[in-house]
């Protein structure tokens, strides 16, 4: 089975002529004690063209103010929407993101993300210049609740499957399962455990499964990765897998992709993947390119990574 994507609107606003939108909320996503900095933060968009236009999986650019090293005014960062389709709390003139501040040191030198930084300062009535929308292929089907799905995330991946999730269950009739399986170092870095812990509650076909790679052990002793659940979870993760009408959506840092294809084709599961040559007898001793020229992510896989 191929999904259909939905035909969605681009570029009503671009670096040369930006919109002005304000911020209404600027919180705290992370469990209070993580030493990550990561914030919500919700977006009124009103007056502008993009109200009722953006979809989940999407992303708006921040125009963020002041020039770098060479003079040049910054160039725009694209943050995906952590609300769903219909808008944050189902208002078409509100759109979230979530951003984590960039602070790290490097031989003696504190640098921080200009973007990040700027953004997670922004207080409620601030406004800045936006971009967008932008993204075309990582969103939901047409028919999106025919499917079953496995969200892989980690960090601010998280963010488009947020919004995901909210359209597939806050109608009360997707009765397929929606997996989210997210990786993180410690427990404090958590994102929206309060909300994601509400909805497995509340849904009995969505499934919720974390990997704390700096604390939990498995059972062999090693460290449990976001890919290592496909493993782990296997019993409930099989089945649902082996179904036609599963789709497999990456978000989160470049190169957790191709962790979680090796895991995946060394499960068995080639129908998600357009296999161009015979398999070598130790897939992990290919990097990325390399596991793309011998078999390649189909239809049923969407990658956003960064």
């Amino acid at each position: 089975m191929t999904p259909e994507l939905p035909e969605v609107i681009l570029n009503l606003y671009t670096p040369k002529s930006p919109a002005t939108i304000k911020v209404v909320e600027n919180r705290i996503a992370t469990v209070e004690s993580s030493p990550n900095i990561v914030r919500h933060i919700t977006f009124d968009i009103s007056g502008t063209e993009m109200v009722g236009k953006v979809r989940a999986g999407q992303a708006i650019g921040v125009v963020p103010p002041g020039e770098d090293e060479q003079g040049k005014p910054h160039k725009i960062r694209l943050y995906s929407v952590s609300s769903a389709t219909g808008g944050e709390g189902g208002q078409p003139h509100l759109v979230s993101t979530t951003v984590k501040r960039n602070i790290e040191e490097v031989e003696g030198k504190l640098y921080t993300g200009v973007c990040s930084n700027y953004l997670s300062n922004l207080q409620p009535g601030e406004e800045l210049l936006a971009t967008g929308p932008s993204g075309k292929r990582f969103v939901l089907p047409v028919d999106a609740k025919k499917w079953n799905y496995l969200f892989f995330a980690t960090g601010t991946g998280i963010a488009p499957f947020r919004g995901m999730l909210k359209d597939l269950f806050d109608q009360g009739d997707y009765n397929g399962d929606a997996c989210l399986l997210f990786g993180s170092p410690y427990r404090t870095d958590l994102l929206y455990l309060d909300e994601l812990t509400e909805l497995e509650k509340k849904a009995d076909n969505f499934h919720y499964m974390k990997a704390i790679s700096r604390e939990d052990r498995r059972s062999d002793g090693s460290k449990p990765y976001v890919q290592s659940l496909l493993e782990d979870q296997a019993d409930l993760l099989r089945p649902i897998l082996e179904k036609p009408n599963t789709l497999i959506y990456i978000c989160g840092l470049k190169g957790m992709e191709s962790s979680i294809y090796k895991k995946l084709l060394k499960e068995g599961f080639f129908d998600y993947f357009e296999l161009r040559e015979a398999l070598p007898a130790d897939l992990s001793a290919l990097d990325g390119a390399e596991l793309k020229k011998v078999a390649k992510p189909n239809t049923r896989i969407f990658e956003e990574v960064y």
